[in-house]
């Protein structure tokens, strides 16, 4: 587990830029806000199905990362699976640090 991209997911949530939740996270996506989605390594296969086609329908980004227990614990939350980031730097930065932090790129961006 690598907490400097937890944390800076933290610092993202309290920024005010980041929206998680199946719900919250779907509204961003077809409102155009979503910069880069986030999806959880240990999301259920519907979940991650759901998602993965929402993001290629609206021409998201997305990334899969981490735990829904240790996305749900960084951001003050209980789990999440899904996770939108709204501003366009912050999701640059988090995919820049992603990248520095990924052996063999598995988790790197999905366009």
């Amino acid at each position: 587990m690598d907490s400097k991209l937890y944390n800076f997911l933290g610092l993202i949530q309290k920024s005010g830029n980041l929206t998680s939740g199946d719900d919250g996270v779907e509204i961003d996506i077809k409102k155009g806000k979503c910069k880069l989605l986030i999806i959880s390594e240990d999301a259920s296969e519907n979940t991650r199905k759901k998602f993965q086609n929402m993001a290629n329908n609206y021409g998201v980004p997305y990334v899969i990362f981490g735990t829904k227990d240790d996305i749900g614990h960084f951001i003050g939350k209980s789990m999440r699976s899904v996770l939108s980031i709204k501003d366009k730097n912050l999701a640059d930065a988090f995919i820049k640090k992603l990248r520095e932090n990924t052996s063999g790129g598995d988790n790197i961006v999905k366009d």
